[in-house]
């Protein structure tokens, strides 16, 4: 065995049977529907002048009656869009909407939020690169929809700094876009998150429904000290918000969790989830109906640049978290690794995680993992391929300005839906959507 790993991966090793004895099979999958496709040129970067000819980065949402929209970019136009589709699958706009309408400057990595008391009201979160003077580029934009996406507000500039905002860095030479997240609350209150390039975190909140924002206030990071990345949001009730991510430049960084208990106006201290060796990564949290906060998290053996596994643990007060369990193994035949999960929960309570499948660790993923959990994260299905998620004519998996995505959403009574991108260089590429529903 690797030095690197303490008696206590071994417990990991037995907990992760024991997850994967759950039941098999609890969701029926429906197919796959193509939402884009578009060409496969990615040429070299050149900030704002690149060359960068191809469809990526899809987030997804869907209501009550199973409606789901899908928000992706594209480089070619450089620019968010967005589309609406029934149930079945046909897409219910003629054209898709362009959200950013920015077309001089990238438009990355969407995020979309909405509520389930009033569903027509679509939130989009995403990373503009503008360059404005510091050493990376990027801000925060933001825009919502209070017609189930027929049109869309006025990007609002919601950072506007020369931090590099959204980037989330491992080291000097290595960082992820994406780093951010947005959540909307049953009272139209929403809360997003975010990092810049030096590790500052930050959080904002709008009791407008997304008109305006409060200003941004430091949460943890600065000068001196290790840099923030991969922040991820979670509302419980009675006003309380969870926060989670990890940090850069630490080959052995752990999940920290801080909570609010005033809506978002002041956070505690926060706790380290489940210190030790490894590389913990890339937090995505789900609070259920009956105040348990889920984590799921991806760590590695030794440092960020090597094979990793998805972990999960639960917490009855955000504070004392069970002994994490690995949710990934045994991988599918052929695989490596597994990472970058997405993250979501039912009325029931039943958890859903969607993560990256890496043939080759040290190249791109190709597919997606799924596991599911029908009793509150007692126990989870043993892990599989997600039906339709790797792309046929050998394209890996899109994302590639930032594996810190959201693929996954679930309605209340079970109905899932999963985007994934791919890119074939030189050929083509491709965004579509995965349907299925729980079963009972």
């Amino acid at each position: 065995m690797d030095r690197h790993y303490p008696y206590a991966f071994l417990a990991l090793i037995f907990l992760s049977v024991a997850v994967a004895a759950a039941p098999v099979s609890v969701v029926s999958w429906k197919g796959t529907t193509e939402i884009a496709t578009g060409p496969g040129d990615k040429g070299p970067w050149e900030q704002n002048n690149s060359r960068y000819n191809y469809i990526d980065d899809p987030a997804v949402s869907i209501d009550q009656r199973g409606n789901v929209t899908v928000a992706w970019v594209d480089q070619t136009r450089k620019d968010v869009l967005f589309q609406r589709l029934s149930p079945d699958g046909s897409k219910q706009l003629a054209e898709p909407v362009n959200v950013s309408r920015s077309p001089d400057t990238f438009s990355w990595i969407p995020r979309m939020a909405r509520t389930t008391e009033s569903p027509e009201r679509i939130y989009v979160l995403w990373q503009e690169i503008i360059f404005s003077g510091g050493s990376h580029g990027g801000d925060m934009l933001f825009a919502r929809s209070e017609d189930n996406g027929a049109t869309f507000s006025e990007p609002l500039n919601l950072s506007r700094s020369m931090g590099g905002d959204g980037k989330g860095r491992i080291n000097a030479k290595v960082w992820h876009n994406g780093s951010y997240d947005l959540v909307a609350g049953p009272d139209g209150t929403l809360y997003t998150t975010w990092t810049e390039y030096d590790g500052a975190l930050w959080f904002s909140r709008s009791i407008d429904g997304g008109k305006n924002f409060s200003v941004p206030q430091l949460v943890a990071g600065g000068k001196n000290t290790a840099p923030i990345r991969a922040p991820s949001l979670a509302l419980g009730s009675d006003r309380r918000v969870y926060l989670a991510w990890t940090t850069g430049e630490n080959d052995d960084a752990d999940i920290h969790v801080a909570s609010s208990v005033d809506g978002g106006m002041r956070f505690g201290a926060p706790e380290i989830v489940a210190p030790g060796k490894g590389y913990s990564d890339a937090p995505k949290l789900a609070a259920s109906p009956d105040g348990m906060l889920h984590l799921v998290y991806a760590q590695s053996r030794d440092g960020p640049f090597d094979q990793y596994q998805v972990m999960y643990t639960r917490s009855a007060d955000g504070r004392k978290f069970d002994a994490p369990r690995v949710l990934s193994t045994p991988l599918p035949k052929g695989v490596e690794s597994a990472a970058y999960s997405s993250f979501s929960i039912d009325a029931a309570g039943r958890l859903y995680v969607v993560y990256e499948l890496f043939p080759d660790y040290r190249e791109r993923p190709r597919g997606l993992g799924f596991s599911v959990s029908i009793d509150n994260g007692k126990s989870f299905t043993a892990p599989a391929l997600v039906p339709g998620s790797r792309d046929p004519s050998e394209g890996t998996n899109g994302s590639h300005q930032g594996l810190m995505m959201n693929k996954l959403a679930v309605s209340r009574d079970g109905n899932i839906a999963i985007v994934n991108s791919s890119l074939l260089q030189g050929k083509k590429s491709r965004v579509w959507l995965i349907q299925g529903k729980i079963s009972g």
